[in-house]
Formats: structure tokens, C-alpha cells, sequence
């Protein structure tokens, strides 16, 4: 007997969508915060990680060309990538380019700095992005957060790619920064709830 398929198994076609239009108008980058804001809200509010399990396309998108499309070697996970020490230490370092990023944003905001409309791969390589933005169109601090925000989804993105084809297709979820911080949240709440 087939499965029937839930409306939010299709949600690796809104992690293509998303790349998609940000590579088109930067400005669709701020939907990112979509995926950045539900994780966190559902796992204080319902104390789990139904969006991890169920809500995440990034991770779908993973399972579909790592594993339907054969596009990963399926190898174990190495056990340090999962490693409380690696998790933590990633987070932490996500979080501190992050934190970043919304500097660099105020900068501009403020007028202390200039629009740099480029995206940063890797938060080391500059990558040209003037054509997926039309000077003026928002105030500058939007879009130098669209282009911070985007290069930080494309970067975890392309760092998702690379972990899926070496080892198994979900290997990013064993230490993304946002599933690391939803089950340190999930955690919190189990030993109030005790």
C-alpha cells in the first residue's frame, strides 16, 4: 500500500524557489528568515523539532538528490561531525558571523558604510551580485541585509552539497546551526517541564 504524501513533503521545492529568486532579486532573501525564525518558535512554543523533521526543505532537498537521485555516496556520517564539541563550536561560530552580518547591516544603516551589493561564499570569497539588485529600490540597509543573509543561506547551502555527496544525504543536519539550536531549546523545556 502507497504512503500518502503530506502538503509538506513538497518543501524541498521552496528551498530551490528561495535560491532561486535570490540569485534573480536579492530582496527575496529575507523570506530566509522564514527558516530562520519558525524552527526556533515552533521548538519554544511546542517544545520539539517537528521543523527539522518535517517542515525543513533544505534538508528534504538533501534527501531527495542524496538519496532519489543516488547523488551521495551514502558513507557514515564521521562521528565528530556530530560531536557536541563540533556542533557547539559550529553554532557558535555561525552565530558570531551572524551577529556579523547585522553589524554590517547597521553600518549602513547608519551611514558609517557603503551597500556592498556582493555575496560572501564561504564568509571568505567576494562574489559579484549587482544584478540582482537595483540601486534605490529599499533603503540600503535592506539590501545589504539581503546580501549578508543570502550569503550566509548560500554558503550553509553549498556546505549542505558538499557533506551530502561525501557521506550520507542528511549529513548537514547533524550540525546545523538551527537544528543545534532547537534541540538545545527542546532540552531546556523537557527539564522544566520535569
Amino acid at each position: 500500500m502507497k504512503k500518502e504524501k503530506h502538503w509538506y513533503e513538497y518543501l524541498w521545492i521552496w528551498a530551490i524557489l528561495y535560491f532561486a529568486l535570490g540569485f534573480f532579486n536579492i530582496l527575496f532573501a529575507w523570506f530566509g528568515m522564514i527558516d530562520f525564525l519558525l524552527p526556533l518558535g515552533i521548538a519554544i512554543f511546542g517544545g520539539n523539532k517537528f521543523f527539522c523533521n518535517h517542515l525543513c526543505g533544505r534538508g528534504q532537498l538533501f534527501s531527495k538528490l542524496g538519496g532519489d537521485l543516488k547523488c551521495s555516496r551514502t558513507k557514515p556520517t564521521p562521528r565528530w561531525m556530530s560531536s557536541k564539541w563540533f556542533r557547539y563550536g559550529f553554532l557558535i561560530f555561525f552565530l558570531t558571523m551572524f551577529g556579523n552580518m547585522v553589524f554590517q547591516t547597521y553600518l549602513v544603516g547608519a551611514g558609517a558604510s557603503s551597500l556592498r551589493e556582493a555575496i560572501k561564499l564561504f564568509w571568505t570569497f567576494r562574489v559579484p551580485w549587482g544584478w540582482a539588485y537595483t540601486a534605490g529600490t529599499v533603503a540600503d540597509w535592506v539590501a545589504q541585509f539581503s546580501f549578508g543573509f543570502y550569503s550566509l543561506m548560500l554558503t550553509s547551502l553549498l556546505l549542505g552539497l558538499i557533506v551530502m555527496v561525501l557521506y550520507k544525504p542528511r549529513t548537514w543536519c547533524t550540525f546545523c546551526p538551527m537544528g543545534t539550536m532547537t534541540q538545545g531549546i527542546c532540552k531546556l523545556k523537557n527539564n522544566e517541564n520535569k
